[in-house]
């Protein structure tokens, strides 16, 4: 009987154990076709180049055992290899736990291809190994989630009606896509201006510096102060805005218990890109009745991750999003919106968007475990 076809795709690049495992367990599953980023697209979705060629790369892999046939996808975007289901035709698409989406797990769906999701698990006696960790051992600047009030570190938005931001400064545990709503850019900035590690210094001072060398004297579209403190700043941050760039007030939370609270609470999803032809403010409906729901549902938000009111941080997130996307309609594509009824089914309580139109992370709030989903590690100090 001829063997089942596998369908992986990926960058495969820093090839270590966790990939040889991976290989090898769809192997047992049927002969395993890798679809590999090509280096255009891994620049395109990381703003990187990879360590390996993709040349280099498909030779290593077309080189072991457990691989039928590694090839260069042509496609761009996510989900560049879904020309290459075509070509293939493969019985089950096989990702881990970090490469799971809901958009693949519907393509698949829609072509009758199984999809399975395996779990990160090393192999006995060897430490856990991922490429993000070895490039992380690069880089150990931070991210930022934005919580909630995003939009109120704009002076146009905040002179409406004052209010909070609400960020969390996350470890670099997960390489997370450029343009994702995690501060990618200003991240980027900061590894340009510092290099691979956070200078030593008063966090609120460095967070001016970071601000400032992200924004430079002429700049049309200045980035909000809360990606600079939510990098810089460590643990959760309480950001209050009235009118200008810099807010007029600063309160860290740096309990432990708060922190492993959220850490257990908070899990990422991974979306596809956004639309290119996305404005973000189109249609939008900026007045002082909507940012004031903003900065309520933000004030409401804070106070229940201080009481560790689980259903009630729940609810006051989802406000906190919803007032967004009433100020800017753009913000939330309807395409989004199946995904969110889906995990609100698997038990999730709240939820928004990282990534403004899409493109980003779909934040969940759950007491339960999220299949497939990404679990973040909130910076201490």
């Amino acid at each position: 009987m001829e063997n089942k076809k596998v369908f992986v795709s990926g960058c495969f690049d820093l090839l270590h154990s966790g990939h040889i495992k991976f290989l090898n367990i769809a192997a047992e599953l049927g002969d395993v076709y890798v679809a590999l980023g090509s280096d255009a697209n891994v620049r395109r979705l990381k703003e990187t180049t990879p360590t390996y060629n993709e040349k280099e790369r498909k030779f290593i892999l077309n080189n072991l055992k457990s691989v039928k046939k590694a090839f260069i996808s042509p496609g761009f975007g996510k989900l560049h290899f879904i020309e290459d289901l075509e070509t293939i035709k493969p019985d089950i698409f096989v990702v881990n736990e970090d490469g799971h989406s809901p958009e693949k797990q519907e393509i698949c769906e829609s072509r009758g291809i199984d999809y399975k999701v395996l779990k990160k698990i090393p192999e006995e006696s060897l430490p856990a190994r991922s490429s993000t960790e070895m490039r992380s051992k690069k880089s150990k600047l931070p991210y930022r989630i934005d919580i909630a009030g995003g939009w109120l570190d704009q002076p146009h938005v905040s002179k409406l009606h004052p209010g909070a931001v609400l960020t969390i400064s996350i470890e670099p545990s997960q390489t997370f896509n450029f343009r994702s709503g995690m501060a990618t850019s200003t991240r980027k900035s900061a590894i340009k201006l510092w290099g691979d590690e956070m200078p030593d210094g008063d966090p609120e001072a460095l967070s001016k510096i970071l601000f400032r060398y992200d924004n430079p004297p002429g700049t049309e579209e200045v980035a909000g102060s809360q990606d600079s403190l939510g990098i810089i700043m460590p643990a959760l941050n309480y950001l209050y805005y009235d009118g200008q760039y810099w807010p007029e007030k600063i309160k860290t939370i740096n309990d432990e218990e708060t922190l492993s609270w959220l850490e257990d609470k908070i899990y990422l999803v991974p979306l596809a890109e956004r639309a290119g032809d996305y404005e973000v403010y189109k249609n939008s409906q900026l007045n002082e009745s909507n940012v004031k729901k903003l900065s309520e549902a933000t004030e409401s938000c804070f106070k229940a991750i201080l009481e560790k009111n689980l259903d009630t941080f729940a609810k006051h997130f989802t406000e906190s999003f919803n007032a967004q996307t009433e100020l800017f309609p753009s913000t939330f594509p309807k395409w989004i919106q199946p995904i969110v009824e889906k995990y609100k089914k698997l038990g999730a309580k709240g939820w928004k968007l990282s990534g403004a139109g899409g493109g980003g992370y779909l934040i969940l709030i759950s007491d339960v475990p999220i299949e497939g989903a990404i679990n973040i590690k909130v910076r201490r100090q």
